[in-house]
């Protein structure tokens, strides 16, 4: 794949008008492949593996919350990148999740082209296979540069989204609870 994005790479670089052969372009094309290989690697991973078995017998019946997981990914539409932090709150069901194993899953699903929306709706729905939880509360923040470097140009903007899943989405207490823990 990699030698098959360089010579699409070296191709647009022509197109736009550039010399490919000017000494500051001359690996231009290889870098880019390399680095839209390691941007879009969560194509190449599954849940199964992210978890690795990492789910671990529990009487905590809590809620759970980890937030501040950064993220980058790449918008669908443009290609361009968009970056936050997502918060990730569960309430344990006889079963909680190894700690690095949140930050894994939020990698392998922003580490496809995407939209924020379709990318909290999949890390609830993730968190909630792995954990059976009786409940899942998910919150993204993000910045995107398809609204910040073109079209509307407005750098100050961002994008909150919000997935709640059982108890979260059915109990109005629960929900409060997680938004007022995270700050929101």
């Amino acid at each position: 794949m990699s030698e098959s994005l360089q010579q699409h790479y070296h191709k647009i670089i022509q197109i736009l008008g550039e010399d490919v052969t000017r000494e500051g372009l001359l690996d231009t094309p290889k870098r880019a492949a390399k680095a839209m290989q390691f941007l879009t690697d969560g194509y190449e991973k599954n849940l199964s593996d992210v978890v690795n078995d990492a789910v671990f017998e529990s009487d905590m019946d809590e809620m759970v919350i980890v937030q501040d997981i950064e993220f980058y990914s790449l918008c669908e539409h443009h290609m361009l990148p968009f970056i936050g932090r997502c918060h990730i709150a569960y309430l344990p069901n006889g079963k909680v999740l190894g700690l690095s194993k949140f930050a894994r899953i939020v990698d392998m699903f922003a580490r496809r082209l995407q939209i924020q929306e379709g990318l909290t709706k999949q890390i609830a729905e993730a968190v909630q296979e792995v954990t059976g939880a009786k409940g899942v509360g998910v919150v993204m923040e993000g910045k995107h540069m398809c609204m910040m470097m073109r079209g509307v140009q407005k750098q100050n903007s961002s994008m909150v989204t919000s997935v709640m899943l059982g108890a979260f989405r059915n109990n109005q207490s629960t929900r409060n609870e997680f938004l007022r823990l995270i700050g929101k």
